[in-house]
């Protein structure tokens, strides 16, 4: 059983679930992006949710176009998630 909970785990854990559930095509959210929300157009890092999510929804060619990195960064986290939990469950036993 796991006896510590890792809160950096549960985050990435929600987070791709969270856009796994979401609508990729609305732009009906809350954006955190503090670029965007001062007021600027481009942001390197705005679409890459809304790739994550295209990719969760199959739909590749959107997820590309949404940010080129989606896919490189959906491995970056999923890759993050293992390694986290693998060394939970370590520690726990």
């Amino acid at each position: 059983m796991i006896k510590k909970l890792n809160i950096e785990l549960l985050f990435w854990v929600t987070g791709l679930a969270y856009l796994a559930m979401i609508n990729p095509a609305s732009d009906a959210h809350f954006s955190l992006c503090p670029i965007k929300n001062l007021g600027f157009s481009f942001c390197p890092g705005c679409g890459l949710g809304h790739s994550i999510s295209y990719i969760f929804h199959g739909e590749l060619k959107k997820s590309f176009e949404s940010h080129p990195l989606g896919i490189f960064g959906l491995i970056v986290i999923i890759s993050r998630i293992y390694t986290l939990a693998k060394r939970t469950i370590k520690t726990s036993f």
